[in-house]
């Protein structure tokens, strides 16, 4: 299913445990405390700590947060089999919310389920506490790197050292 592999950039990925350890600052996955714990080709599992700071009123972790675990992985999962340089970029996700999340580890687990040159489709099931708490599919876009004045190509915003 895929026509490349980037051992490299996958291996970088679990090391540095985190893709907000890249050149280009940390972000959300950052502040989250976001691991990658694995990444084989089409699939990739990390795990966010629920803590307290991340509970709604309800005790329960917010849908927010939720969300922006499985946007990450969404793009992760996709820069060991995309070019070099290139990009992925969230166009769209469901989420059914199955349970809530409580504290201790929310772990995703993302698979490809279609790709195309422009385009991925990826599913993310995730659980916390031995629970799958939500269920999610959705598409990113593949962006290109962009030729510079001398007609090589761009480096894309994220560079993992590797």
């Amino acid at each position: 299913m895929f026509e490349h592999f980037d051992r490299e950039i996958a291996e970088a990925m679990v090391r540095s445990g985190r893709y907000s350890d890249s050149t280009v600052g940390g972000g959300l996955p950052r502040y989250l405390k976001i691991q990658t714990t694995s990444v084989e080709p089409g699939r990739l599992t990390c795990e966010l700590p629920i803590t307290d700071e991340l509970l709604n009123p309800f005790g329960a972790a917010h849908g927010g947060v939720v969300s922006a675990l499985i946007d990450h992985a969404l793009g992760a999962v996709c820069f060991p089999v995309i070019a070099r340089g290139s990009w992925p970029a969230t166009l769209d996700f469901k989420l059914n919310f199955l349970a809530p999340a409580r504290p201790g580890p929310m772990i995703a687990e993302a698979n490809i389920v279609s790709m195309s040159k422009r385009t991925v489709v990826v599913r993310v099931d995730v659980s916390n506490n031995g629970r799958l708490v939500c269920a999610a599919q959705g598409t990113v876009a593949v962006v290109p790197p962009r030729p510079t004045q001398g007609g090589e190509q761009a480096p894309g915003p994220l560079t993992f050292r590797t």
